[in-house]
């Protein structure tokens, strides 16, 4: 069983459009609604390579419920604690330049009690649990230091903490330890509070970290690539993905971690889980929706991916 834990997950409303004005009448050529959430886009990827997941956080409202529901027909098993207000609404307009701009909504505001049955309700299912995914960003009402509590109870009760999230919430969060971490570079330059031009000052930055004691770093680089740092490897890898137009990057590092999971579950060699991560996140991202997937095709580009050593 895999957790993920999205604590603010969304509907994301995906537009097509020929270009965006502001200031003007913007007509789309196609809306779709999407349930989402970086925590439910690992855990709907995850069911697609038939995974066994639970998915826990907030829901609020009709969004809430469609976003639960959409994850009981995949077979998703949920316990979401029910809020007041609604779930939140990521809009995606997608121009036919290839150039996406998202417009984010807050969420709704949680409350001490509810904040306290969840945390009472995630403690029940680490049994259960191989592996517990913390991503995303919080709503309103819950601070910046809830990933660095999940990660310290995951941690304690024997399991491993997957983090993908940013800012204040990364930066506690990296403190505790977890068992892997997978930022951007925006979110590693946060981290480290320094700017990093090029792989080399990449490399070192997340090698620094696993040093620290976290057991591994996925740095996405978007279409660059993914480099990969492991606790007591003396070699950090890097792969880029092959050149595919991109129809829809939104999602694509919830790709790398719900790769990371099934690679961790099936005793892959670090070679191996560094190609499949950049496999399935080319292939999402070369597909329409989000967090969408193509196991033959996954599996195509798996084969021409090449990996690197840096010492």
């Amino acid at each position: 069983m895999i957790t993920t834990v999205t604590l603010n997950p969304a509907i994301d409303k995906v537009c097509a459009t020929q270009g965006l004005r502001l200031g003007n009448v913007n007509r789309m050529e196609s809306v779709t609604n999407i349930a989402g959430g970086k925590g439910v886009n690992v855990a709907k990827i995850l069911r697609q390579y038939g995974y066994e997941v639970a998915a826990l956080g907030f829901i609020a409202g009709y969004s809430g419920a469609f976003v639960a529901d959409y994850l009981r027909t995949i077979g998703v098993a949920t316990d979401f604690i029910a809020v007041s207000g609604e779930t939140r609404v990521s809009t995606n307009i997608i121009g036919a330049d290839g150039y996406t701009t998202e417009i984010l909504e807050p969420g709704p505001k949680i409350e001490e009690e509810e904040l306290a049955a969840f945390l009472a309700g995630f403690a029940e299912w680490l049994p259960k649990s191989e592996l517990v995914v913390l991503s995303g960003s919080v709503p309103q009402g819950v601070g910046a230091h809830i990933y660095a509590e999940l990660t310290d109870t995951v941690n304690a009760s024997g399991k491993k903490a997957i983090v993908d999230t940013s800012d204040e919430l990364l930066v506690n969060a990296a403190g505790k330890k977890p068992y892997m971490i997978k930022p951007n570079l925006a979110e590693l330059e946060y981290m480290v509070g320094r700017r990093l031009k090029g792989l080399d000052a990449a490399v070192e930055a997340i090698r620094g970290l696993v040093d620290s004691g976290i057991g591994h770093v996925l740095l996405s680089l978007g279409e660059k690539g993914v480099l990969y740092a492991k606790e007591g490897a003396k070699e950090v890898l890097y792969a880029k993905p092959p050149k595919l137009k991109a129809l829809n990057t939104i999602g694509c590092g919830d790709s790398v971690v719900a790769s990371f999971c099934i690679s961790q579950l099936e005793g892959h060699d670090m070679e191996e889980t560094l190609r499949r991560a950049v496999a399935i996140s080319a292939t999402a991202a070369s597909l329409p929706g989000i967090a969408e997937s193509d196991k033959e095709k996954a599996e195509e580009l798996y084969k021409d991916i090449e990996v690197r050593a840096i010492t």
